[in-house]
């Protein structure tokens, strides 16, 4: 397994693999190497190779262009990821061969981005290795949400053929959804046989019910909850808007929110819940490990989910929202497609963007303790049956089956877990 991404960190990816290595298969997977993590390790029966991370430049978007700024900036944005997915890409080549020396393998497993991965799959494909593309984001309508452009560009294209090429190259493709399975089919030309949809579901193992946390159960409100990346593209931005809106116009000062996790953003959203006149009302945890998180969230009586509309944001599954389901609680989200589709009567919904209307919602859970109940049990009771880890990696075994020549009709198997 290749992922330009800490492991075990990577939920989707430690699922996946420690999956596969409890079902007999023999794991390696190389990944990012974060600060203190050795370079080999082994993780729940996966061997882990760790490459140290390169970064050439800080790739956040300009918030105040001007004419010299603006070109400059993007050259940055654009050399800086070519230089690290080309580096990534390099390292898990020569990795994989020696690998391959060493150790063997049948399946080069890619998890985008970056989709320059195909690289590795198409040289050991050569050699008789099989393929398969696991499609967690569609990176040219990553490109447009997380720069907020609105074009097409040679970026753009670069990125779509590079898409185009890892769905080809492979002998099976991997879905997060019906929505990311259509593109692949339409977009990226993939008969429909070869592409198996597996959800982000959670690890119920992992994801629990446990006691609360007292220093936040000290503060005498309601807790808000939420955990995810801190990127430009996330919305936690329009959160804590949101929030502010609270505040300052609906007059609740009764709530305290956690806002579990990192990234670009993180340095920055903490100054503008300063600028917003909202920081002694949230707490910034940055990155923790997932005992923390899950007491965090146990704590929590309302979770959020303020992915906002964009190219990417509107057809993506996200994990957050089935981890906060299967500890019972209920959701504020921007309506978008999928996340409708996963989240059904567990969530309130508003208007894409509507930050007034977000903090409106908030405040209709805040105050109705039995909706708030009713729709917890709803999301608890879809993911034990439907959208838990323990269902929806049934299509990954089915998979490698159909990849190994074990299956003859995957669709029809598929669709009983899709």
């Amino acid at each position: 397994m290749l992922v330009e991404n800490c492991f075990p960190a990577d939920t989707r990816v430690r699922n996946e693999a420690v999956t596969l290595a409890s079902n007999g298969f023999k794991v390696t997977v190389l990944a990012l190497r974060a600060p203190g993590e050795a370079a080999r390790d082994s993780v729940n029966g996966v061997t882990v190779y760790r490459i140290p991370r390169l970064t050439l430049f800080e790739k956040l978007p300009d918030a105040k262009p001007t004419g010299i700024r603006k070109i400059v900036n993007k050259i940055r944005v654009v050399v800086g990821y070519l230089a690290e997915y080309a580096y990534f890409t390099a390292a898990c080549l020569s990795m994989s061969v020696y690998i391959s020396f060493k150790e063997g393998f049948d399946i080069v497993h890619s998890h985008n981005p970056p989709d320059t991965l195909v690289v590795v799959a198409a040289f050991h494909k050569l050699f008789g290795k099989k393929s398969v593309f696991d499609h967690h984001d569609l990176s040219a309508e990553l490109y447009l949400s997380r720069y907020k452009r609105h074009t097409e560009s040679l970026v753009t294209r670069g990125l779509r053929l590079f898409e185009w090429l890892s769905v080809r190259v492979a002998d099976v493709v991997i879905a997060t959804n019906e929505s990311y399975r259509g593109i692949d089919i339409s977009r990226n030309g993939a008969e429909p046989h070869r592409i198996f949809i597996v959800r982000n579901g959670p690890d119920l193992k992992r994801v629990r019910l446990v006691e609360p946390d007292q220093a936040l159960r000290s503060k005498g409100a309601t807790i808000l909850g939420y955990v995810g990346a801190m990127n430009p593209q996330d919305g936690v931005d329009h959160l804590l808007v949101a929030l502010a809106h609270l505040v300052h116009d609906l007059k609740r000062t009764d709530f305290y929110c956690v806002l579990i996790g990192s990234g670009d953003s993180l340095e920055a959203l903490r100054t503008q819940a300063k600028e917003l006149g909202i920081a002694e009302y949230v707490l910034f945890t940055g990155f923790i490990s997932d005992d923390d998180m899950v007491r965090y969230l146990s704590t929590s009586e309302v979770c959020l989910d303020p992915n906002p509309s964009s190219p990417l944001n509107d057809v993506s599954t996200w994990i957050k929202v089935m981890e906060y389901m299967a500890l019972g609680k209920p959701i504020v989200s921007f309506d978008l497609k999928e996340t409708r589709t996963s989240a059904g009567d567990a969530a309130l919904y508003v208007p894409p963007n509507d930050e007034l209307q977000f903090a409106h919602a908030v405040a209709r859970l805040m105050d109705d303790p039995a909706l708030r109940s009713r729709m917890g049990e709803y999301g608890r009771a879809r993911v034990q049956t439907d959208l838990g880890w323990h269902v929806t990696s049934l299509n990954l075994l089915r998979a490698y089956d159909f990849l190994f020549g074990r299956v003859t009709k995957p669709e029809a198997d598929q669709a009983k877990v899709a």
